[in-house]
């Protein structure tokens, strides 16, 4: 039984991997295009929203945002998540409709076809560089002025312990946010661990829910507030995993 399973599991993970390069390859001459440009970074952001869901539900997964789109035009948000999956990503985009922009880890530029674009479009970090980390705010300051929002799961990469429901934020999102009086716009996705974790041989189709949580503002704060704006956007967040 268990080794059904588990081609069941290698199965999804090629067919995963398919969905999301495909419509790639197949737009690969605009989407170079759309990315020579500042200004034109919010039709891939379009784009990409699109591709989102496709993979979603050509996956199986189906997307469910049970308030809404977050979409409130002309204003710049730090958007955060928790983060236990591929799929953070796709319904990251899915939910969002303001632009914005990830940062994420270095390593996932080594995805064949998605890492290309990824590495044009977001703002990248290696976690082992401090270097790197205040390029990452060198980055995100010039995506903030040009009207962008910021996306950060604040955990700063996967738990390798499977049984955490949410990992110690690290402090990237709320300097940002802080330093640019950005409100904090927490998001959480309960079921993306169970649909498509880090794990290989793991996953299963069926809804995977969003849940936009109460903003929190940032207006007039500095950076003694820190730690204390990090500890409420950890609890929103896994106030919400706990009980859906």
């Amino acid at each position: 039984m268990k080794f059904i399973k588990n081609i069941g599991h290698l199965f999804l993970r090629i067919w995963f991997y398919i969905v999301m390069a495909l419509p790639i390859l197949l737009f690969f001459p605009i989407l170079l295009l759309l990315i020579t440009r500042e200004n034109w970074y919010r039709f891939f952001f379009k784009w990409a929203r699109l591709w989102a869901t496709i993979v979603l539900y050509v996956c199986g997964f189906v997307p469910l945002r049970k308030n809404g789109v977050f979409n409130i035009p002309n204003q710049s948000f730090m958007f955060i998540g928790n983060h236990t999956s591929m799929l953070d990503i796709m319904m990251m985009l899915y939910t969002i409709k303001n632009p914005f922009v990830f940062v994420g880890k270095k390593e996932l530029t080594k995805i064949p076809v998605f890492g290309f674009f990824y590495k044009k479009t977001c703002i990248l970090v290696d976690r082992n560089s401090a270097q790197s980390k205040k390029e990452v705010f060198t980055q995100a300051n010039k995506k903030i002025k040009l009207g962008y929002s910021i996306c950060i799961f604040p955990e700063g990469g996967v738990p390798e312990d499977q049984s955490v429901i949410l990992d110690d934020f690290k402090d990237g999102a709320f300097r940002l946010a802080i330093d640019h009086q950005l409100d904090i716009v927490p998001l959480a996705f309960p079921d993306n661990k169970k649909r498509f974790s880090y794990l290989f041989f793991s996953g299963s189709l069926g809804k995977t829910r969003s849940y936009i949580l109460k903003r929190i503002p940032t207006l007039s704060l500095d950076l003694t507030h820190k730690n204390e704006l990090k500890q409420k956007a950890k609890q929103l967040i896994l106030n919400k995993l706990l009980e859906v």
